[in-house]
C-alpha cells in the first residue's frame, strides 16, 4: 500500500468554513429525509402483529432471513442505479418504494403481504443506503463545506434516533384506535421523506446522463477501483466491527441479554428508550473525538470500547448491564458518522461512490449474517458469556490486523544514494572540526 493516505487526516478542530445557504438547505433536507424515511412506527410491535395475523414463528423468522438475503442481493444493482441516474433520483425512488412497502400489510395482512412488505423494505433501503451518504458528501463538497460533513451525518442520525424515542411509546395507544396505525403512519412518514428528496437541489453533472456505459461495465469499474485502492478496502474491513457489533447487540442480543440478567419484559421498552437516547447523544457530537487522534485510530478505539462493554456485561448485575448497554450505544453513536466519513474520504476521485458504498454495505451485512448464525448456536448451548467474550477477542484481533496493515503499508522515507550520504557525512565532520 503506497502513496498518500487520505483518510488518516485529522478533522479540523477549529476554523470550519462558514455554511452557505445552499449547504444549510442540503443539511436541513437531509435531516428531514433521514428522520422520516427511517421512522418505522411498526418496529416495536411487528413480531406480535404478525403473530396476531396468524403467522407462525417459523414463517416470521423465515421472512427475516429472506429480508437479509434480499438486502445483500439488491445492494449492487441499486448502487449502480444511483451512480447512473444520480443519488437524488435514487433517494426519490427509495422513498416511493418504502411508502408502498409500508402499505402492503394494510391491504394484505397475511404471509404474502408481510413477505412483500419486507422484500420491498429491503429494496427501498438498499436504494438509499449508499445514495444518501454519497449525495450528502458530494453536495457539501460542491458547496465548499467538506469539513461540515461529519457533524451533518451525525446530526441526521441523532435526530432519527430521537424521533423513535418520542414516537415508539405512542404505538400502543394508536393501535387501540386503529390496528393498522403503525403501518399507515410509517407510510405517511415515507411519503413525507419523498417530499424532502424532491426538494433536494440538483448536483451539477450528477444527473446529466454522462454515464452511458452498461451496468456490468460500471460494476467492473467499481471493483477495479476497490482492488486498486487497498486503503479503501482496509477502511471497509475496519467498519465491519462497528456495524456487526452494533447490529448484533441492538437487534439479536438485546432481549436475550436482558432476559439473561433477569430484567422483566415489562422493563425492556424503557431500557430500549434509554439506550436509544444514549446513541442519539453520541451521534450528535462525533466531532468531540476528532481533535486529538487520527480518525482511523478513533474508530479502532471505539470498536474496542464497544467490545469491552459487551464483555463487561458478563461480570455485573442487571443495573450494570443496563449501564453498559447505554455506554455501548453511546460509543456506537460516536463511531458511525466517523466511520462513514472515513469511507467517503477513501473513495478515489471519479470512482462510482454509491456503488462502492453499497459494496461496503454488502460486506457488513454478510458478516452480520454469519455472526447471527454463530450467535444462535452459542445461545442454544446456553453460552451467552462465551459469545460476548469471543466477540471482544475477535474485534481486538481485527483492529490489531488493521493497524499492522497501516504500519506495513505506510510509505517509508527513501534512503539517500551512497555518494550523497558520504558527502553529507563529510560535511558534518567538517562542521564539527
Amino acid at each position: 500500500m503506497k502513496g498518500r493516505v487520505p483518510f488518516l487526516r485529522r478533522s479540523p478542530a477549529q476554523g470550519r468554513t462558514p455554511l452557505t445557504a445552499g449547504a444549510r438547505r442540503v443539511i436541513a433536507l437531509n435531516n428531514g429525509f433521514q428522520l422520516l424515511f427511517n421512522l418505522l412506527w411498526w418496529m416495536p410491535v411487528f413480531y406480535a402483529y404478525q403473530r396476531q395475523a396468524g403467522l407462525s414463528d417459523a414463517q416470521i423468522f423465515g421472512i427475516q432471513s429472506l429480508y437479509y438475503i434480499a438486502f445483500c442481493l439488491f445492494e449492487i444493482p441499486t448502487g449502480l442505479v444511483a451512480d447512473r441516474i444520480g443519488a437524488r433520483n435514487c433517494l426519490r425512488a427509495g422513498a416511493v418504494v418504502m411508502t408502498a412497502a409500508n402499505l402492503a400489510p394494510v391491504f394484505s395482512p397475511d404471509y404474502t403481504g408481510f413477505l412483500v412488505h419486507f422484500l420491498a423494505i429491503a429494496a427501498g433501503r438498499s436504494l438509499t443506503s449508499g445514495a444518501a451518504s454519497a449525495y450528502l458528501y458530494d453536495a457539501l463538497h460542491t458547496e465548499g463545506a467538506d469539513d461540515h460533513y461529519l457533524r451533518a451525518e451525525g446530526t441526521a442520525r441523532a435526530l432519527g434516533l430521537a424521533a423513535k424515542v418520542v414516537c415508539w411509546p405512542l404505538v400502543g395507544p394508536l393501535m387501540a384506535l386503529s390496528r393498522p396505525a403503525p403501518y399507515l403512519l410509517s407510510a405517511v412518514s415515507a411519503a413525507a421523506s419523498l417530499a424532502c428528496a424532491m426538494a433536494l437541489p440538483r448536483l451539477v453533472g450528477a444527473e446529466s446522463g454522462e454515464r452511458r456505459s452498461g451496468a456490468w461495465r460500471e460494476a467492473g469499474r467499481a471493483l477495479r477501483r476497490l482492488r486498486g485502492s487497498p486503503w479503501l478496502a482496509l477502511v471497509m474491513v475496519q467498519g465491519v466491527a462497528v456495524f456487526t457489533l452494533s447490529r448484533i447487540c441492538q437487534v439479536n442480543l438485546f432481549q436475550p441479554i436482558l432476559i439473561d440478567q433477569g430484567i422483566p419484559e415489562s422493563s425492556h421498552g424503557g431500557v430500549l428508550a434509554a439506550v436509544t437516547v444514549a446513541e442519539a447523544v453520541g451521534a450528535a457530537r462525533p466531532q468531540w473525538l476528532g481533535r486529538k487522534l487520527q480518525p482511523l485510530t478513533i474508530v479502532s478505539v471505539l470498536s474496542l470500547a464497544m467490545a469491552v462493554s459487551l464483555a463487561g456485561i458478563t461480570r455485573g448485575g442487571p443495573m450494570a448491564a443496563v449501564a453498559l448497554l447505554c455506554l455501548f450505544s453511546a460509543v456506537t453513536g460516536f463511531a458511525y458518522p466517523i466511520q462513514r466519513k472515513l469511507v467517503n474520504d477513501a473513495v478515489p476521485p471519479g470512482a462510482p461512490r454509491a456503488t462502492l458504498l453499497s459494496v461496503e454495505s454488502i460486506i457488513d451485512r454478510a458478516v452480520c449474517a454469519l455472526v447471527a448464525v454463530a450467535a444462535g448456536a452459542y445461545l442454544s448451548a446456553g453460552r451467552m458469556d462465551a459469545l460476548l467474550w469471543h466477540s471482544a477477542a475477535v474485534t481486538a484481533a481485527v483492529m490489531l490486523a488493521v493497524h499492522l496493515a497501516v504500519l506495513i503499508g505506510r510509505p517509508r522515507r527513501p534512503r539517500p544514494p551512497r555518494a550523497a550520504r558520504e558527502e553529507c557525512q563529510a560535511a558534518v565532520g567538517h562542521a564539527r572540526r
